[in-house]
Protein backbone atom coordinates (compact mmCIF):
# COMPACT_ATOMS: atom_id res chain seq x y z
CA UNK A 1 0.00 0.00 0.00
CA UNK A 2 1.30 3.07 -0.76
CA UNK A 3 1.09 5.80 1.76
CA UNK A 4 2.22 8.92 0.25
CA UNK A 5 0.45 11.59 -1.95
CA UNK A 6 2.46 11.49 -4.05
CA UNK A 7 2.94 8.07 -4.43
CA UNK A 8 5.93 6.08 -4.34
CA UNK A 9 8.55 4.74 -7.25
CA UNK A 10 9.08 1.08 -6.95
CA UNK A 11 11.15 -0.28 -9.41
CA UNK A 12 11.33 2.16 -12.21
CA UNK A 13 7.47 2.15 -11.82
CA UNK A 14 5.14 5.52 -10.19
CA UNK A 15 2.87 3.73 -8.12
CA UNK A 16 0.01 6.49 -6.80
CA UNK A 17 -3.61 5.49 -5.41
CA UNK A 18 -6.41 7.84 -5.94
CA UNK A 19 -10.00 7.43 -4.45
CA UNK A 20 -13.21 7.84 -6.98
CA UNK A 21 -15.65 10.73 -5.70
CA UNK A 22 -19.42 11.77 -6.82
CA UNK A 23 -17.61 14.06 -8.58
CA UNK A 24 -15.50 12.14 -10.71
CA UNK A 25 -18.54 10.33 -11.87
CA UNK A 26 -21.56 10.50 -14.30
CA UNK A 27 -25.04 9.83 -14.03
CA UNK A 28 -24.90 6.07 -13.99
CA UNK A 29 -21.87 6.65 -11.09
CA UNK A 30 -19.43 5.16 -13.27
CA UNK A 31 -16.11 6.77 -13.68
CA UNK A 32 -16.80 9.96 -16.93
CA UNK A 33 -14.27 8.91 -19.65
CA UNK A 34 -12.31 12.08 -19.42
CA UNK A 35 -11.54 12.30 -15.49
CA UNK A 36 -9.19 9.29 -16.18
CA UNK A 37 -6.94 11.73 -17.94
CA UNK A 38 -6.85 13.80 -15.17
CA UNK A 39 -6.14 10.23 -12.88
CA UNK A 40 -3.22 9.84 -15.87
CA UNK A 41 -2.16 13.23 -15.26
CA UNK A 42 -1.30 13.72 -11.58
CA UNK A 43 -0.23 10.21 -12.07
CA UNK A 44 2.57 11.55 -14.38
CA UNK A 45 3.02 14.71 -12.74
CA UNK A 46 3.86 13.01 -8.91
CA UNK A 47 6.27 10.94 -11.09
CA UNK A 48 8.43 13.73 -12.16
CA UNK A 49 8.25 15.24 -8.67
CA UNK A 50 9.80 12.63 -7.09
CA UNK A 51 12.85 11.51 -9.81
CA UNK A 52 14.79 14.27 -7.75
CA UNK A 53 15.91 14.96 -4.13
CA UNK A 54 15.90 18.56 -4.92
CA UNK A 55 12.93 18.82 -7.77
CA UNK A 56 12.80 22.71 -7.58
CA UNK A 57 16.95 22.72 -7.97
CA UNK A 58 16.73 20.34 -10.82
CA UNK A 59 13.81 22.40 -12.24
CA UNK A 60 15.52 25.99 -12.00
CA UNK A 61 18.57 24.38 -14.03
CA UNK A 62 16.54 22.99 -16.48
CA UNK A 63 14.57 26.69 -16.97
CA UNK A 64 18.37 28.18 -17.24
CA UNK A 65 18.56 25.79 -20.76
CA UNK A 66 15.39 26.13 -21.55
CA UNK A 67 13.42 29.10 -20.63
CA UNK A 68 9.73 28.51 -20.53
CA UNK A 69 10.31 25.21 -20.48
CA UNK A 70 6.86 22.95 -20.14
CA UNK A 71 6.15 19.30 -20.97
CA UNK A 72 3.09 18.71 -23.21
CA UNK A 73 0.95 15.64 -24.36
CA UNK A 74 1.72 15.00 -27.89
CA UNK A 75 -0.10 11.20 -28.23
CA UNK A 76 -2.16 9.43 -26.43
CA UNK A 77 -3.85 5.95 -26.87
CA UNK A 78 -6.26 4.71 -24.55
CA UNK A 79 -7.85 1.05 -23.98
CA UNK A 80 -10.97 1.29 -21.29
CA UNK A 81 -10.88 -2.22 -20.13
CA UNK A 82 -13.33 -2.14 -16.92
CA UNK A 83 -15.01 0.85 -15.64
CA UNK A 84 -14.32 2.33 -12.23
CA UNK A 85 -17.31 3.12 -9.32
CA UNK A 86 -17.80 5.63 -6.98
CA UNK A 87 -15.57 5.17 -3.58
CA UNK A 88 -13.12 2.57 -5.92
CA UNK A 89 -9.80 2.68 -4.64
CA UNK A 90 -7.23 3.09 -7.55
CA UNK A 91 -3.94 2.62 -8.47
CA UNK A 92 -2.08 4.73 -11.20
CA UNK A 93 0.84 3.00 -11.99
CA UNK A 94 3.39 4.89 -14.84
CA UNK A 95 6.71 3.90 -16.23
CA UNK A 96 8.86 5.26 -18.30
CA UNK A 97 9.32 2.81 -21.90
CA UNK A 98 11.03 5.29 -24.40
CA UNK A 99 13.25 8.89 -23.86
CA UNK A 100 14.26 9.85 -27.02
CA UNK A 101 15.66 13.47 -27.87
CA UNK A 102 12.71 16.36 -27.14
CA UNK A 103 9.73 13.52 -25.75
CA UNK A 104 9.00 10.85 -23.31
CA UNK A 105 6.80 7.64 -24.18
CA UNK A 106 5.24 6.55 -20.57
CA UNK A 107 3.25 3.33 -19.84
CA UNK A 108 -0.04 4.07 -17.78
CA UNK A 109 -1.98 1.86 -16.29
CA UNK A 110 -5.45 2.16 -14.22
CA UNK A 111 -6.02 -0.53 -11.65
CA UNK A 112 -8.29 -1.52 -9.06
CA UNK A 113 -6.48 -4.37 -7.00
CA UNK A 114 -5.27 -6.59 -9.53
CA UNK A 115 -8.17 -5.85 -12.22
CA UNK A 116 -6.83 -3.78 -15.47
CA UNK A 117 -9.23 -0.76 -16.01
CA UNK A 118 -7.22 0.96 -18.41
CA UNK A 119 -3.90 0.66 -19.96
CA UNK A 120 -2.50 4.05 -22.04
CA UNK A 121 0.61 4.69 -24.09
CA UNK A 122 1.08 8.73 -23.94
CA UNK A 123 3.75 10.32 -25.53
CA UNK A 124 4.85 13.58 -23.73
CA UNK A 125 7.12 16.55 -25.85
CA UNK A 126 9.59 18.86 -24.13
CA UNK A 127 8.92 22.50 -25.21
CA UNK A 128 10.44 25.77 -24.99
CA UNK A 129 9.68 28.52 -27.07
CA UNK A 130 6.79 26.68 -28.61
CA UNK A 131 9.10 24.25 -30.04
CA UNK A 132 10.14 20.93 -29.29
CA UNK A 133 13.69 21.06 -27.64
CA UNK A 134 15.67 18.11 -26.16
CA UNK A 135 15.11 17.44 -23.19
CA UNK A 136 18.02 19.12 -20.30
CA UNK A 137 20.65 16.81 -19.04
CA UNK A 138 19.31 17.24 -15.86
CA UNK A 139 15.74 16.01 -16.42
CA UNK A 140 17.45 13.23 -18.63
CA UNK A 141 19.52 12.27 -15.77
CA UNK A 142 16.44 12.08 -13.14
CA UNK A 143 14.59 10.23 -15.66
CA UNK A 144 17.57 7.60 -16.26
CA UNK A 145 17.41 8.54 -19.46
CA UNK A 146 21.03 8.21 -20.44
CA UNK A 147 21.60 4.98 -19.10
Amino acid sequence: MINSLDGAIVDRRHHMQVRVYYEDTDFSGIVYHANYLRFMERGRTNYLRLLGADQSALFAEAESEAPGFAFVVRAMQLDFLKPAKMDDLLEIITRPVEVKGASITMHQEIRRGELLLLEARVKVAFVSGGRARPIPLPLRVAMKADQ
